[in-house]
C-alpha cells in the first residue's frame, strides 16, 4: 500500500512522458505546458478522465513550486 502523503511516481512519470494530444500546444510534453495554458483549463474546466486529472496536476504542481518534483523524473523517464 502507497503512502498518500506521498506522491504517485507513476502519475509523475506519466507527466515528464505523455504528449498533449490536441490543440495549440498539441505535441508537448505535459510538464512543459504552460502556467498561463494550464490557468485556461483550470477556468474553463479540464477534459473528463485521465488526461484531465493530469492536467490538473501539472496545474497544481506548476502553481505550487513544486516543479522540482519532476527535475529527476525529467532525466530518467523522457522519451528522447
Amino acid at each position: 500500500m502507497t503512502d498518500p502523503a506521498q506522491p504517485n511516481s507513476d502519475i509523475l512519470i506519466d507527466l515528464v512522458r505523455m504528449k498533449m494530444p490536441f490543440g495549440k500546444y498539441k505535441g508537448t510534453t505535459l510538464c512543459d505546458l504552460p502556467v498561463f495554458y494550464l490557468e485556461w483549463f483550470f477556468r474553463e474546466g479540464f477534459p473528463q478522465g485521465k488526461l484531465g486529472m493530469q492536467l490538473a496536476t501539472i496545474y497544481e504542481i506548476k502553481t505550487n513550486g513544486l516543479e522540482y518534483l519532476l527535475a529527476p523524473l525529467k532525466k530518467q523517464y523522457r522519451q528522447r
